[in-house]
């Protein structure tokens, strides 16, 4: 175990806990990042010690999950600006102590300007780099749209939620090594990308113990405190945008941030074995995804085959394939594209999907096409976790897509555009920075939202939350959070081994299997015999996991893939 001091500041990685009942204070200057804690009344997880403590508090102060969810979203745009945000979008699933199910859309959209081939080159060549970085790759922000959304389930009001979030901006927190690296690597990005120097920009290396104080931010903030929604999508922060945009030839206008809302949405929800899994719907990939997956394994008893054995993983890789294979052919924005869900679910069909499968044999993408069905009908994201002991769970991921979004601060407002459109399919076959690919399900059209691999899932047991899961990681999203619930569904791993055993990814095209550098090499020859082409890679997503336990009490666990944080209390 490290423990880095500076000044203050101690980062160190606390063990399994108990939590003590006793209020929260939020600590910018000395905090640890502990990744698993056992609660009675409520828990949060999230990508940042200070993020989840903000969270934690709101419990603390009367809040329910809901609230507790827009404290720490708010919280980790200051204190986790890689992939945090208000430039970004994102997703909210919960559970209501009344029962019901809930999910918000707060996906980025397309500006009005946008058009399906405005990244081609006079000779058709796609540009990427134009749907990746810089001022044209942004798309309309969502995410204070989502957040104000989601107030009328909450109990306290704004100002309460979004405090601690102004206080971290503007007396600033202190950065871990990490952070510091991961700063040091944007540096000439910030140079490249940016019109007006920011707070994230340092003449000299960014080192754990330095304190980042962002005040444009915590002023862009103080206007949405002040004026809500409106704060942020009309006045002073419009035009801190849309002059950004005309100074870097960006297309997002004020009409597309006054006309911008949150959609709600009808939950995906599906079973498995006996457990009602909720999940997001169009535009989000993830909540269908995850449906074909489960139940494509559903018939082949892989509680049987062993985690991790040759045989459980080989199923699972296929049922991949396949699912991924469908997303590159008919998943899209609904409100555009007649995305076929319900023949994409049937079961007839996912039966038929696994008929390909070989036991033993690798199949090839190339002889895997999308399903035949009737129509109609990054890697930096970041997901929280959320419960409380009034019955409300809440699952959120929210993204600027790559890590630190199009790279590009809105000048004078202190935060990060996202690079959200290169989610589009810029061109039929052209892989995206995660290496999707699409067609015209998923290409650009104004007002479009595009297509997400977010995958905010909470899994109920005879009726009450049991489990509350995401991550981040781009298109391995679904297959993370798949692998998780499988973990725990079925192979009857602890929460601690389900978030942080090795995981690996295949999405149908390139034809080939991720694998973490950690992962059993008995099972990596086997799959190799078999006929996989294997990529060993680093870090697959930090899965952040509540599990409701047979007593009541709240198991919290983050990943140890980051500087995740899991509280309770």
């Amino acid at each position: 175990m490290k423990i880095f001091y500076a000044g203050l500041f101690v980062l160190a990685l606390a063990a399994c806990k108990t939590a003590k009942v006793g209020k929260t204070t939020i600590t910018p200057f000395t905090y640890a990042v502990q990744k698993n804690i056992t609660a009675e009344k409520g828990a949060v997880v999230s990508a940042h010690p200070l993020a989840s403590q903000a969270g934690l508090q709101v419990l603390q102060q009367g809040g329910n999950a809901v609230d507790a969810a827009i404290a720490t979203q708010l919280a980790l745009a200051v204190v986790y600006p890689g992939a945090g945000n208000i430039g970004g979008g994102g997703f909210l699933v919960a559970h209501l102590k009344d029962g019901s199910n809930i999910t918000l859309d707060y996906r980025e959209k397309s500006p009005a300007a946008g058009h399906r081939d405005m990244y081609l080159d006079a000779d058709g060549k796609a540009n990427t780099d134009k749907s990746q970085n810089g001022h044209l790759a942004a798309g309309v922000p969502g995410t204070v749209a989502g957040l104000f959304a989601s107030m009328p389930y909450a109990k306290l009001k704004f100002d309460k939620l979004i405090d601690p979030a102004i206080e971290l901006a503007k007396k600033g927190f202190v950065i871990t090594e990490r952070e510091a690296r991961s700063l040091n690597g944007l540096q000439d990005d910030l140079k490249k990308y940016n019109s007006q120097t920011n707070a994230l920009m340092k003449a000299v290396a960014w080192k754990a113990g330095d304190t980042l104080i962002q005040t444009d931010l915590a002023n862009t903030l103080q206007r949405i405190k002040d004026n809500g929604a409106a704060g942020f999508y009309q006045g002073e922060t419009a035009r801190l945008i849309v002059e950004e945009m005309q100074r870097g030839k960006g297309i997002i206008s004020y009409d597309d941030l006054k006309n911008y809302t949150a959609q709600p949405r009808a939950p995906h929800t599906f079973n498995y074995k006996e457990y009602n899994i909720i999940g997001m719907p169009m535009p989000s990939s993830g909540g269908l995804l995850l449906h074909q997956m489960m139940k494509m394994i559903e018939p082949y008893q892989i509680g049987k085959m062993g985690f991790h054995s040759a045989e459980a993983v080989q199923l699972m890789i296929e049922a991949e394939r396949r699912a991924y294979a469908d997303r590159a052919e008919y998943m899209g924005d609904k409100d555009f594209y007649p995305v076929p869900v319900n023949s994409l679910t049937k079961n007839e069909y996912l039966l038929e999907r696994m008929q390909t499968f070989t036991p033993g044999k690798a199949s090839v993408s190339t002889n895997i096409k999308p399903g035949k069905v009737t129509v109609p009908e990054h890697e930096e994201t970041t997901h929280l976790s959320v419960i409380d002991n009034e019955g409300n769970a809440v699952a959120v991921t929210t993204t600027l897509n790559g890590g630190y979004g199009s790279r590009t601060v809105v000048g004078g407002a202190g935060f990060l555009l996202n690079n959200e459109m290169d989610d589009f399919s810029i061109k039929p076959g052209v892989p995206n920075m995660y290496g999707a690919v699409g067609g015209e399900a998923n290409a650009i059209k104004a007002g479009k939202r595009m297509l997400s691999s977010m995958t905010p899932t909470i899994v109920l047991q005879n009726g009450k939350p049991y489990l509350v899961v995401g991550t981040p990681g781009g298109t391995t999203i679904p297959t993370s959070v798949f692998q998780t619930l499988v973990n725990i569904l079925d192979f009857n791993l602890s929460t601690i081994d389900a978030v942080n055993k090795p995981k690996f990814h295949h999405q149908w095209l390139p034809d080939r299997v991720d694998i973490e550098n950690d992962f059993s090499s008995p099972t990596a020859i086997a799959l190799e015999m078999m006929g996989y082409k294997l990529n060993k890679r680093g870090a697959i997503g930090r899965t952040e996991v509540i599990k409701v336990l047979p007593n009541g009490k709240f198991e919290a666990v983050a990943d140890k893939r980051g500087d995740d944080d899991a509280r309770g209390w």
